[in-house]
């Protein structure tokens, strides 16, 4: 993580997930407390929630150098284990529960803009229609958010 966050102009960071859907929600709960604590000029940090490509407008106008992309994926790991998952990688998993699968919005804005592009996904334990996340996943949210604060 380090290394990619080297020679960075500006920094999107994207959050996606659902709410209504247990551990699904990880990456926007990232998102809205990175939102809360970080405040920096060339960070940009969006709640994207189940429809993150409506937020391509607004990344492409940021013209960052750099997205990070949070979110929910099933990996077939213990619940809350994070793995930064390559481009090519993205097929083996599933990831999240939105419309859009998240391969196609990384090529979309890979031809967009010129943006150096990391998806952080978190195993998954629940993702039935509950309000909460399983404290493994809230346990790993925190440990990233610590992460991202002290690298950006």
């Amino acid at each position: 993580m380090k290394e990619f966050l080297q020679n960075r102009d500006k920094l999107v960071i994207l959050g996606i997930g659902n709410q209504l859907r247990g551990d699904d929600f990880a990456g926007s709960l990232m998102a809205r407390k990175l939102s809360k604590t970080l405040e920096k000029k060339d960070v940009t940090v969006l709640d994207g929630g189940t429809v993150p490509e409506n937020f391509t407008g607004l990344i492409k106008r940021e013209n960052p150098t750099h997205i990070i992309l949070l979110d929910a994926a099933d990996m077939g790991k213990p619940p809350g284990y994070i793995k930064i998952i390559k481009k090519n990688e993205i097929s083996q998993y599933n990831i999240s529960t939105h419309a859009m699968p998240l391969s196609f919005l990384i090529k979309y804005l890979e031809h967009s803009i010129k943006s150096n592009i990391i998806l952080i996904g978190i195993q998954h334990m629940e993702m039935d229609l509950v309000d909460t996340v399983s404290p493994e996943v809230n346990a790993s949210v925190e440990f990233l958010l610590g992460v991202l604060k002290e690298l950006i």
